[in-house]
């Protein structure tokens, strides 16, 4: 079935940087939203960036200005790239995307497994 891969998630000093990346693999035919969310122990779950099909981006008001998310549509990709951290950004973040399958009973919204960002002196 289809899969969400995400990588670059570690422990970065504040003012660091990290680049998030999630790659949808398997039978895809087309994929809608892509988005990052994140999870602090505690905390609800929210959503960090929002991409759509089309490019159009927006952001939580916490990370404007230092976060940036892209996707790449050729390799089913979507970024968040994460600038000037701060110990408050640390979380469990996960991607999200919507996927048009091949398989009709596959098409439904999908999430990553999560990957660990902490941000720590």
């Amino acid at each position: 079935q289809v899969q969400l891969v995400e990588s670059g998630g570690g422990l970065v000093q504040p003012g660091g940087s990290l680049r998030l990346s999630c790659a949808a693999s398997g039978s895809i035919f087309s994929i809608a939203n892509m988005g990052w969310y994140r999870q602090a122990p505690g905390k609800q779950r929210e959503l960090v960036a929002g991409i759509t099909s089309g490019g159009s981006e927006n952001y939580a008001d916490s990370v404007k200005g230092r976060f940036t998310i892209s996707r790449d549509n050729a390799k089913n990709t979507v970024y968040l790239q994460m600038n000037s951290l701060k110990p408050e950004d640390t979380a469990v973040y996960y991607c999200n995307a919507y996927v048009a399958a091949m398989l009709l009973r596959q098409s439904r919204d999908y999430w990553g497994q999560g990957t660990q960002v902490t941000v720590s002196s």
